[in-house]
């Protein structure tokens, strides 16, 4: 990775996506690289990046990340094709296995292996995206003699998402680097020496939550809620145990699990707050973004949460140029 890179999440909350052209070219004006989609309860990964594609065609488009399991293999190659070739040498394709509530809970899937999963469908979609036909019985799934109509013109980057050292491991074997999630500066020494065993010149995307506000109390009360929604989640819950939060999330984990969420937000410690969410001012902000990039992080996918600072204001004051 040569170009310094620097990213926003779209598309922007609270606004239809048609009237969110003018915002993503200004963010090409002011010198972001990148935009990042993400697949959860809004819009799908990939409508927004074709639109991008199109107001904006200096920037570069990556998703952040589609799960593993909600879609087929052949039908997620045929997306992932047609967005490559919508957009030429433009695409980086971020996969990850998601977690129990959107697999499970909200699309009726199981989930069960997710690090094969995910290991299998990039396997698969290498092999498509290349233009091979492919028939392959992978442990997870089978494929029969499918072959992609919609091969891209440029290899498209395959990123996985990884929290602990197995998938960070499988990110740099088989991945073109590694998308991290909620997480401190400091964290990110921690989790990219497993990228980097995988061999030379991966990347790190981080999506890194922001809140452009002076009001630190009302960024800490509402920061505990997005917080808690992710944390209590057993695969979240796992990785902050390794990253060492054992301790300091033990009360909110237990209170949460008894069915008291008021004393489970109160038990999260301001120290923790301030470390996974990116507050203050505005340049104390793009200080502490630096400090994900000094620590490793190659790309700044910025999540602006919709507590501080209204969206347009909060991106003009963190751009780059």
């Amino acid at each position: 990775m040569t170009e310094a890179r620097y990213g926003m999440t779209i598309p922007f909350d609270d606004m239809p996506l048609h009237a969110q052209a003018d915002w993503v070219r200004e963010l090409a004006d002011l010198g972001y690289t990148d935009v990042w989609s993400s697949e959860a309860n809004g819009a799908d990964a990939f409508t927004p990046l074709a639109l991008a594609s199109v107001w904006a065609p200096s920037l570069r488009l990556g998703t952040a990340i589609v799960p593993a399991f909600t879609r087929g293999p052949a039908c997620l190659a045929q997306s992932v094709g047609s967005l490559a070739q919508a957009a030429p040498g433009r695409l980086a394709f971020g996969i990850g296995t998601s977690s129990n509530v959107i697999v499970e809970g909200w699309n009726g899937i199981p989930f069960e292996q997710p690090y094969e999963r995910t290991r299998d469908m990039v396997r698969f979609l290498r092999a498509a995206l290349s233009g091979e036909k492919v028939t392959e019985q992978y442990e997870t799934f089978s494929v029969r003699s499918f072959k992609l109509g919609v091969v891209p013109e440029q290899p498209v980057p395959l990123l996985i998402a990884a929290l602990r050292p197995g998938m960070l491991r499988l990110a740099g074997r088989e991945g073109d680097g590694a998308i991290i999630n909620w997480l401190s500066a400091d964290d990110v020494a921690t989790v990219k020496p497993h990228v980097d065993a995988g061999g030379p010149d991966k990347e790190i995307v981080a999506r890194i939550f922001v809140a452009v506000s002076e009001d630190a109390d009302t960024v800490r009360a509402m920061g505990r809620f997005a917080i808690a929604a992710y944390l209590n989640v057993p695969v979240y819950a796992a990785f902050h145990e390794w990253l060492g939060r054992g301790e300091q999330l033990q009360p909110m984990w237990d209170l949460w699990k008894a069915g008291d969420r008021k004393a489970a937000l109160a038990a999260i410690p301001d120290s923790v707050v301030d470390e996974l969410i990116v507050h203050g001012p505005a340049e104390a902000c793009r200080e502490h973004i630096a400090r994900y990039v000094e620590n490793g992080v190659t790309t700044p996918a910025l999540a602006l949460l919709p507590f501080g600072t209204d969206p347009q204001t909060a991106y003009r004051a963190l751009a780059p140029a």
